[in-house]
């Protein structure tokens, strides 16, 4: 005891103590601290930046401006967000062939890769709606029928009841859903692309959109059933009414001339 007390009256022994815990310090900060990865992701962000506003250039700023302000050929870009470039590029509405009423989907020319590109590009304009993760649209598990619900309140007065689009004003029409991806169906409903009202998740919040895009999956899916039979394309009622009408009264015509032409014949002889 009277040598560690020696040792502590010795004049190095607090100068000692404070590098060591400066040294302990120094290395939890350095283990813990997340300044590197940090560091990285600004980076790599810079770096996605930097080659997105280089395919912009090349295919979007002869309609949307040198910094996507817009222009009389283009709206603007400025807070549309990377789920929107996502959506648009990736479904090959973007870059447009041709101005007009409405712009169709279309091959896409541009890799996944580009695309989070030119989306992180446009995202550094201004803050908008960013691209969903799968988690946010995968639909499984979700209420097949309640999404039936929301799709015909929502969404049925154009793009049909069973999702086969339909025509609009001016020109414009409301696609067919069938064969969209889950990612881009959620990233319409968010975004609200050309003629379509958006729908945020203060309107339409994230479980309910994966009810729709489940009931979607259930009616135009690979495996769609149709229990009461030949579904007529499933264009509604008024659609498959005419179709009976003209078809089944057609035949019911011809069928009644043929009777009356055979009967007149057997009279005859």
């Amino acid at each position: 005891m009277k040598k560690l007390s020696a040792r502590r009256r010795h004049p190095l022994a607090a100068l000692v103590v404070l590098l060591l815990a400066l040294a302990v310090t120094g290395g939890l900060y350095a283990a813990l601290s997340p300044t590197e990865a940090k560091a990285e992701d600004t980076s790599a962000q810079s770096l996605a930046i930097e080659e997105g506003k280089k395919l912009y250039a090349v295919g979007c700023q002869s309609c949307h401006g040198t910094g996507g302000q817009g222009t009389s050929d283009g709206p603007s870009l400025v807070g549309v967000g990377s789920a929107a470039v996502d959506f648009q590029v990736g479904t090959g509405r973007m870059p447009a062939q041709q101005p007009g009423a409405q712009v169709p989907k279309k091959r896409n020319i541009y890799s996944q890769s580009k695309i989070d590109q030119l989306a992180a590009y446009i995202a550094s304009l201004g803050a908008g709606p960013e691209k969903p993760w799968r988690g946010q649209y995968d639909p499984s598990g979700a209420d097949i029928g309640r999404g039936g619900e929301l799709f015909r309140t929502n969404c049925g007065q154009c793009h049909n009841f069973s999702g086969k689009g339909g025509a609009l004003t001016n020109g414009k029409f409301a696609p067919s859903l069938k064969g969209v991806s889950d990612k881009h169906l959620y990233e319409a409903m968010l975004t609200g692309p050309q003629n379509m009202p958006s729908f945020p998740d203060s309107t339409l919040p994230e479980k309910e959109k994966k009810e729709i895009i489940a009931y979607l999956n259930a009616v135009n899916g690979s495996k769609a059933e149709t229990p009461g039979g030949l579904e007529l394309g499933g264009l509604g009622p008024v659609s498959e009414g005419l179709f009976a009408w003209v078809f089944g009264m057609g035949a019911l015509i011809v069928l009644t001339i043929w009777l009356a032409a055979r009967t007149a014949k057997a009279r005859k002889s």
